[in-house]
C-alpha cells in the first residue's frame, strides 16, 4: 500500500479495495521487484473475465526512482497478454489528463483516446483520457500486434 499511496496521493485506493481487487477471480496482477532487494519498484491489474471479449487495466503504478526504466512498459506488454490469452479483442484503462508520460506510453503500445471522463479523478477533479487498445485487428505478415514490442520479464 506504501506504493499505492505515494503513486496516487489523493486518489489512492483504499485497503479494502486493494484486497477486494487482488481476490477477484477475473483478475490478474502483478508485481516488479528490485532484483536482490525484495522492493516492489510496480505493479499493475487487469480485469478480464475469460471469453468476454473485453479487458481493462485496473491500475499500473512504478515508484518514482524506476520511472522511465521499462518497468511500466513490461507490466503492461505482460498484462496485455494476459487478456489476449483470456480472449479479450479490446482492452480499456482511464488515465489522468495530467499524466502525459503514461499517457505517452500507452499510444507508443497502441493505444487510442476515445474520449473524457470530466472530472473523473476525486478528490481533485482531474478529468480521465479514457483509451482503447484493439487486439483483434489483423497484423500484416513480418509485424508485431500490439503490445508486442517488448515482451519479456518484468
Amino acid at each position: 500500500m506504501l506504493l499505492e499511496s505515494s503513486t496516487f496521493a489523493g486518489d489512492a485506493w483504499p485497503r479494502e479495495m486493494m484486497r477486494a481487487e487482488l481476490a477477484n477471480p477475473h483478475g490478474h496482477y502483478l508485481v516488479a521487484e528490485m532484483m536482490h532487494a525484495s522492493l516492489v519498484v510496480g505493479y499493475a491489474g487487469l480485469l478480464c473475465p475469460r471469453d468476454s471479449g473485453d479487458g481493462d487495466i485496473q491500475t499500473i503504478a512504478v515508484s518514482h526512482e524506476m520511472r522511465g526504466q521499462g518497468v511500466g512498459r513490461s507490466l503492461l506488454v505482460a498484462l496485455i497478454s494476459e487478456a489476449r490469452d483470456r480472449g479479450a479483442t479490446r482492452i480499456f484503462l482511464e488515465v489522468r489528463a495530467d499524466n502525459d508520460p503514461a499517457q505517452a506510453l500507452y499510444r507508443n503500445l497502441g493505444f487510442i483516446p476515445i474520449g473524457v471522463r470530466k472530472g473523473y479523478y476525486q478528490p481533485d477533479g482531474v478529468d480521465a483520457v479514457s483509451m482503447r487498445l484493439d487486439l483483434g485487428v489483423s497484423a500484416r505478415p513480418g509485424s508485431r500486434s500490439p503490445g508486442e514490442e517488448m515482451e519479456g520479464a518484468c
